[in-house]
């Protein structure tokens, strides 16, 4: 999903959010229930951007088929450095429906479901300013 890496990389969370289908199932990797729909998910990542510092992609592994991805990670929230996946499927009008991210180590996966949980009142009413407009 090479549209993506370069959005997420060059910081443009518009066109991030462009990719999004509307129908598209985020999965954290603090929260159990997944959450459903472009707005929150979009809202989701411009979080993630707030509280992830050094990010970069480092490996991108995608299907012959075409419609499953997983590009790899390292970040660091505070003072914990972390390693994780981003796993994204596309849909038939190759938009991601499917978004689900795994991080390690547990200390790394605790500063960030921590620092996420400190943004969540700002990401609910930027989700809820979005599916308004």
């Amino acid at each position: 999903m090479r549209a993506f890496r370069e959005a997420v990389e060059a910081g443009d969370l518009d066109a991030v959010e462009a990719l999004l289908a509307e129908d598209v199932v985020f999965t954290s990797p603090a929260v159990f229930k997944p959450y459903a729909g472009k707005a929150i998910t979009a809202a989701i990542l411009r979080g993630v951007v707030r509280v992830f510092e050094d990010f970069r992609y480092v490996r991108e592994i995608n299907d012959p088929g075409g419609r499953d991805h997983a590009l790899v990670f390292t970040a660091r929230v505070g003072d914990r450095e972390l390693n994780g996946c981003d796993f994204l499927r596309v849909n038939e009008d190759g938009l991601i429906d499917d978004f689900m991210v795994m991080v390690r180590p547990l200390s790394g996966a605790q500063a960030l479901a921590e620092a996420m949980g400190a943004q969540f009142d700002r990401i609910a009413k930027e989700a809820e300013a979005a599916r308004s407009e």
